[in-house]
């Protein structure tokens, strides 16, 4: 591996902490949504008109179905997403986000927002769509070098 890899592996490996520390704050700050659920409230939120089934839901996450499974029963048991029964598949949970759910997804948007806002203070509004673009293209290209692996979780 090159200097230049390296580099960026240290500067992932930094950004991966900063991500843990800022999930940890805002579990100790605001406990609406459990650590590490934003995102799956957020997937199911998605299909906010219709709601989404359980295994699009993990196929959308790229989670294995049992995580995704144990997940959707912790948001179930906090009030902030309804799981019923789809009427045209008995087998299949059929997810929507309840009104509680929807205000703590709004919270939780604006309580990352007010972060990055006092982190990104000094940039400009070029170097934030810059930084944005970035990492839209690595997750992308991410995804493209991990294809022989059913799902994210699997490379971890």
């Amino acid at each position: 591996m090159d200097a230049t890899s390296q580099e960026l592996v240290t500067r992932l490996q930094d950004m991966l902490t900063g991500v843990r520390l800022l999930k940890q704050r805002r579990a100790d700050d605001r406990p609406a949504v459990p650590p590490g659920l934003v995102g799956l409230l957020r997937h199911i939120d998605r299909g906010a008109d219709t709601g989404c089934h359980a295994r699009d839901l993990a196929e959308r996450s790229r989670l294995d179905p049992s995580t995704v499974s144990r997940a959707v029963a912790a948001l179930v048991a906090d009030g902030l997403v309804d799981r019923r029964t789809d009427p045209d598949d008995r087998r299949a949970s059929h997810l929507t986000v309840t009104p509680a759910g929807r205000a703590a997804l709004t919270e939780a948007y604006d309580w990352y927002g007010g972060v990055l806002a006092r982190a990104l203070a000094d940039w400009t509004p070029g170097e934030v769509a810059a930084l944005s673009a970035a990492l839209a293209r690595l997750t992308r290209d991410l995804e493209v070098a991990l294809t022989r692996h059913d799902n994210l979780e699997d490379a971890r």
